[in-house]
């Protein structure tokens, strides 16, 4: 799809609907991203114990999945259309521009953080000191993010569909090198912790992570606030419904439930790994794990691979990040060109990368932009299932002709009052906010909407009901034919020199992962440093070609969806 459609008020065709396989690339790269490296490793200085974070995080991630799987998949697959004009429909064009704004600024300092962390890499190269309080302590790094910024909104100027298949090709390398990393930083661990030689067994590793990786000195953070932060990680994409502009391409709602990949391969391995990065460079280097950037972990790790990890990763998640800031305030005036839009937001997002602070506090903030997304994920659900089932009329507000659906944005504004009183008296930590603060917006939206006119029926009411009855009925012919249309279809052979490519790129991600178990064996030896930058060198070499020559055969088969993708983490 282009750019304009992320605001497309109507559904979309079904000729432009995927396949399962894309949106398992699309939630297994996706959530392997810069993110990873500052959360897993500020999980270690929570003082939170080993098992915390190992059950914590099954149990958050789990949920997390769950979420997408049967609120956000169903509700974008029975819609078609993106949560912007959803939302609209619901609650209104004035609704749409607060909600544009928040949106906007929650972007831009998650962007001006990936931005951080690819400065955090570079600084290595110009041997400037770890950044690693509220404000630059060296000028050189205010440079080095200005030109790592400057690099990104240049490209998100351009539109990032190049750069989103660039990222494609990456993440099977990315997730690669957050086990390798640790394979080299685990002998360092087994060294540090007493009566530990090696690792024989489950117990063996469960005794490290106890003593050398999470060592619990909190008694005020545990169990709950691993799982809680893990399902609201990312709750403006599945509670918050913001990825119903990529699962509105799905063909079936059961595609939610490939989010899995993303949150079990890329936060639940991710993150533990990156927890062993972080706490094996601490110790290797002789200092706290919190006078460390993501940077200086991965290059202890990785060396090089660290570096352009590090890199490659911020600069794929702060690309579309600001790509979709900028959409969102181009939306607020016609006349605003995306493209001057997401310059200003790019600027303004580079000099926030300035400042340590935004991937410093990075958990603290993932988990307020998506508690303040929140309500409006209840407002949708409620108006979608529940008021058809309370004999309540769906789009009351839109059919009696309102701009703005006050009952929504007086749901919401509350809504966000109530969190931060909740959480700054101290009755309920930030984490644990989403589940009163959703049950509060589902039953102040309705009685507010009963109050202000949702009960009255409306005649253009059932005729929209029935036009869109037919349209997800022929949407399900169309399904029914595809599926008996694509078993006479035979595969398309690649050519012998694509195939060759495929083999070597596959041999170049196993011979990574051997070099991390053979480092492993020999202490962590930083000579096979060297080995694994060759590995990667072909890998990307020999990956870009097949995906290219793959993309080129089949760009006249599908719509690719890899533009309604939104980062995380």
């Amino acid at each position: 799809m282009s750019s304009s459609d992320e605001f497309e008020t109507q559904p979309i065709s079904p000729n432009k609907l995927q396949p399962a396989r894309a949106f398992a690339g699309s939630y297994a790269g996706e959530h392997v991203a810069g993110t990873e490296f500052v959360i897993g490793a500020l999980f270690v200085s929570w003082g939170v114990g080993a098992g915390d974070i190992l059950v914590g995080l099954l149990l958050g991630n789990l949920l997390a999945v769950l979420t997408w799987g049967l609120l956000t998949a169903p509700i974008a697959t029975e819609t078609r259309l993106t949560l912007y004009a959803y939302l609209e429909k619901i609650a209104g064009k004035g609704t749409i521009k607060l909600y544009s704004v928040v949106n906007g600024i929650l972007f831009s300092v998650l962007a001006g953080a990936m931005i951080t962390v690819s400065a955090s890499a570079v600084r290595i190269l110009l041997d400037i000191p770890p950044q690693v309080d509220w404000f630059p302590s060296d000028l050189r790094f205010v440079l080095v993010a200005l030109f790592v910024g400057a690099v990104v909104v240049f490209m998100a100027v351009k539109g990032f569909k190049k750069l989103a298949a660039f990222a494609e090709v990456c993440a099977p390398w990315m997730i690669l090198m957050f086990i390798v990393g640790a394979l080299f930083l685990l002998p360092a661990l087994i060294e540090s912790t007493p009566g530990i030689t090696n690792i024989s067994s489950f117990s063996d590793f469960y005794t490290i992570a106890n003593e050398s990786i999470w060592v619990k000195t909190s008694s005020e953070v545990g169990f709950w606030h691993v799982a809680a932060f893990a399902w609201v990680a990312n709750l403006a994409m599945h509670g918050g419904m913001g990825d119903m502009t990529l699962l509105r391409f799905a063909r079936y709602s059961r595609y939610g439930f490939f989010s899995a990949l993303g949150m079990f391969i890329g936060h639940y391995m991710a993150w533990i790994c990156a927890g062993i990065m972080g706490a094996g460079a601490a110790i290797i280097l002789g200092t706290a794990i919190t006078n460390l950037d993501p940077g200086a972990v991965a290059y202890q790790a990785l060396g090089t691979c660290g570096i352009i990890a590090v890199i490659i990763a911020g600069w794929t998640t702060s690309n579309p990040t600001i790509y979709r800031a900028g959409l969102a305030f181009s939306s607020l005036n016609p006349k605003w060109s995306r493209e001057k839009s997401t310059i200003v937001v790019g600027v303004v997002t580079t000099i926030i990368a300035c400042f340590p602070f935004v991937f410093s506090q990075l958990l603290g903030f993932v988990g307020i932009m998506g508690l303040m997304m929140a309500p409006v994920g209840a407002i949708i659900v409620a108006e979608h299932w529940l008021f058809p089932k309370m004999g309540l009329t769906r789009y009351w507000s839109q059919y009696k002709g309102n701009n703005t659906n006050w009952a929504a944005i007086i749901t919401w504004l509350t809504a966000l009052g109530l969190s931060y009183l909740l959480e700054q008296s101290g009755v309920l930590h930030l984490f644990f906010l989403l589940i009163p603060i959703w049950v509060y917006s589902t039953v102040l939206y309705c009685l507010l909407s009963i109050a202000m006119g949702a009960k009255k029926s409306f005649p253009e009411a059932a005729i929209a009901e029935a036009a869109e009855s037919n349209r997800r009925l022929e949407e399900k012919h169309f399904l029914e034919s595809l599926s008996r249309e694509s078993i006479k279809v035979p595969n398309k052979k690649l050519s012998p020199i694509v195939t060759l490519a495929s083999f070597v790129a596959i041999a170049s991600l196993v011979t990574c992962l051997v070099i991390g178990v053979i480092a492993y064996f020999d202490n962590g030896n930083s000579a096979l440093h060297s080995p694994l930058l060759t590995a990667t060198i072909i890998y990307f070499v020999t990956a870009t070609y097949v995906y290219l020559a793959n993309t080129n055969a089949a760009e006249t088969d599908e719509v690719p969806i890899v533009e309604a993708q939104a980062s995380d983490n």
